[in-house]
């Protein structure tokens, strides 16, 4: 081999080399930017989640508090169901924005502890503001049908604990 034929090697070796980088390159953030958002779904799958087994916890001390609050039977009842029903519309919105397939499926993992001791009308009414204001907030960082569902489910919340547990 002659100086030049080396150099001339070197230089293809070194373009190959070059070469297969950038394609690394190009793969790797290709890959990084079909993301698809699948992170931010699975956030959002997440923040639903923690709405859903707030309002089953909530149910489930409403439920609970009956036995420390005979008087307001009603109204704990009333609570119990509407947050109930809560807990079934996040589900349901849990269950489309994961696409039906992602391996996310909202367990209800309050109600699969063991039943908690009632607690008491203040901290039956201090839950449900919690869950108002947590709501709340998680609307304000979402868009259309889920905006609406957290607002919705903010403004029963603090109804509950204004109107229902004064």
């Amino acid at each position: 081999m002659t100086p030049l034929s080396t150099t001339s090697h070197s230089r293809r070796s070194a373009l190959k080399i070059a070469g297969a980088a950038s394609i690394g390159a190009i793969a790797f953030a290709a890959t990084a930017c079909t993301d698809n958002g699948s992170t931010q779904a699975a956030v959002e799958v997440d923040q639903l989640t923690s709405q859903a087994d707030r309002a089953r916890a909530d149910a489930a001390a409403a439920s609970n508090s009956i036995a420390l609050a005979p008087e307001r039977v009603a109204a704990l009842t009333t609570i119990s169901a509407e947050r109930t029903a809560h807990a079934d519309a996040l589900d349901a919105e849990i269950a489309r924005a994961a696409g039906g397939g992602a391996g996310t499926t909202s367990t209800p993992s309050a109600s699969s502890t063991a039943p908690a001791a009632p607690a008491g009308i203040d901290a039956v009414r201090a839950s449900l503001a919690e869950s108002a204001r947590s709501a709340a907030d998680l609307a304000r960082t979402t868009s259309g049908y889920r905006a609406g569902l957290l607002g919705s489910i903010s403004a029963a919340c603090a109804t509950q604990a204004a109107v229902l547990l004064p």
